[in-house]
């Protein structure tokens, strides 16, 4: 049934353990009425300590709701900026701190943090930054000590910025390495420096509005690829035209695998993984048929809404994107995998702390299980798009690789660098798409995503997964 609302999530899934100089701590006692710098400490804790996704632990921080306006926003660029700077802020730290806090006092370790990040990055005076960390310290030796890391740090900043090397130390040392053997050391240094920037946003207009002038009401820039990407929004449905439905929140790159799609009017395509469904959105308002399928009930009744604030009509499932299978098979799908999602840390810089290469071996193993079922719904002739925002190799083009050797019936149907406007650094020898954090320069920078277009060549005898 079109737009059937699907029932509320029962489960959720894990991160892995930060990479991080600290060890857990436990959550501290709310201060009446809670300060943004105490939103953001417990915020920080569940991130960093119990490995929760930032945007999951801000929805379920008590404290978080009982701020507001401008606190609010602050704590959300104290949480971001040590996040971002992580490395960068336990380096320093760990020039003047002599033991680190353990049992009781561990909460203090995000205490420093909240400073440090302070007096670092965001241009707060010394005296402000030390007392207000001090006075969320219990204990006269903890205060003491914290008083006394802060002072020392303040006028040793200087210093330590000029002996850090910054782009290193604000990624854990397995991602530098796996970057640079992937894209090379300066590349690696650029997708670093652009990640740690705080990013536009950008939007898809619904079929029919008209890009200048949507660009000229929201005061923002129409990008190469379509896309309108305006200055960053506190409160995103005040904005003109989201509640009528006439745009959606989707970063650049992610906008780019539907595209690959190509005219799909009057075609049945399954949006395998569909949530939160931005793309199952831009396929609906071209003309496309889609059953949108996604195992997090949550996520699904997030494009639910989507769909009725455009007032756009899809089929929704909710089920395990290994197994699920359409009635008859279908002209095309489209999948956007989970992942480790290392793409996107100018949006969610948790990631960076919290996924480990055990992550990514564990999640190719369900990435290979979704391509081996999306082949099975795809009719001869017809066209498969597999899309990841990992910057991991072993999670893009090495499934593909994989993928084509075991499935002699399927092959690459390579992207034009003019197909799709403003896309041609972002093609790749075998013609895929490989966006990175590191380009559009000066404009705001992209997320991460890989992106390949494959084609069902028909049956194929003694095919090592058998014929589809």
């Amino acid at each position: 049934m079109p737009n059937e609302r699907p029932p509320r999530p029962s489960d959720r899934g894990g991160a892995s353990r930060p990479s991080s100089a600290f060890r857990p701590a436990r959550a501290i006692r709310a201060p009446q009425p809670p300060s943004p710098r105490y939103a953001a400490q417990q915020v920080l804790h569940q991130v960093l300590d119990r490995r929760r996704p930032l945007d999951e632990a801000i929805l379920e921080e008590p404290s978080w709701t009982k701020i507001h306006g401008r606190d609010r926003g602050f704590a959300r660029v104290l949480v971001t900026t040590v996040l971002r700077r992580l490395g960068q802020i336990d380096d320093a730290l760990g020039h003047f701190v002599q033991r680190e806090p353990e049992g009781k006092d561990a909460y203090v370790k995000n205490v420093l943090r909240l400073a440090a990040a302070q007096l670092m990055f965001l241009d707060t005076p010394p005296h402000a930054a030390v007392d207000q960390a001090t006075s969320m310290t219990r204990g006269t030796g903890m205060k003491s000590m914290v008083n006394a890391v802060l002072r020392r740090l303040s006028e040793a900043r200087g210093t330590l910025f000029k002996e850090q090397d910054a782009d290193k130390l604000n990624v854990p040392d397995w991602l530098w390495r796996s970057w640079c053997d992937a894209y090379g050391e300066p590349t690696t240094r650029a997708i670093i420096r652009a990640q740690i920037q705080e990013p536009p946003l950008d939007i898809t207009l619904r079929a029919g509005e008209h890009p200048d002038i949507w660009a000229e009401r929201l005061k923002g820039r129409l990008m190469p690829t379509g896309t309108i990407r305006i200055p960053r929004a506190s409160h995103v449905p005040s904005l003109l035209g989201f509640g009528q439905g006439a745009w959606w929140v989707q970063d650049a790159a992610a906008a780019l695998p539907a595209k690959l799609m190509g005219d799909v009017a009057g075609k049945t395509i399954v949006d395998l993984a569909a949530a939160p469904g931005g793309k199952t959105l831009q396929m609906v308002a071209a003309g496309a048929k889609v059953i949108a399928v996604d195992q997090s009930r949550e996520r699904l009744e997030r494009l639910f809404e989507n769909l009725e604030r455009t007032n756009l009509s899809a089929d929704t499932d909710v089920a395990d994107g290994r197994y699920w299978k359409p009635r008859t098979p279908v002209d095309a799908v489209l999948l956007d995998v989970p992942c480790t999602t290392t793409g996107t840390a100018r949006r969610h810089p948790d990631v960076i702390w919290n996924k480990t290469p055990a992550a990514v071996a564990s999640i190719s193993q369900m990435q290979d299980a979704l391509l081996k079922n999306a082949a099975t719904m795809v009719k001869p002739g017809g066209m498969l798009v597999y899309a990841c925002c990992s910057l991991q190799p072993e999670e893009g083009v090495k499934r593909i690789e994989g993928f084509l050797r075991r499935r002699p019936n399927w092959a690459r149907q390579p992207v034009g660098k003019g197909e799709i406007p403003g896309t041609a650094d972002f093609v790749t020898a075998d013609g895929d798409l490989r966006t990175l954090p590191s380009h559009w320069p000066g404009q705001g920078g992209i997320d991460g995503f890989y992106m390949a277009r494959l084609v069902h060549k028909g049956p194929v005898k003694d095919s090592s997964e058998g014929s589809t």
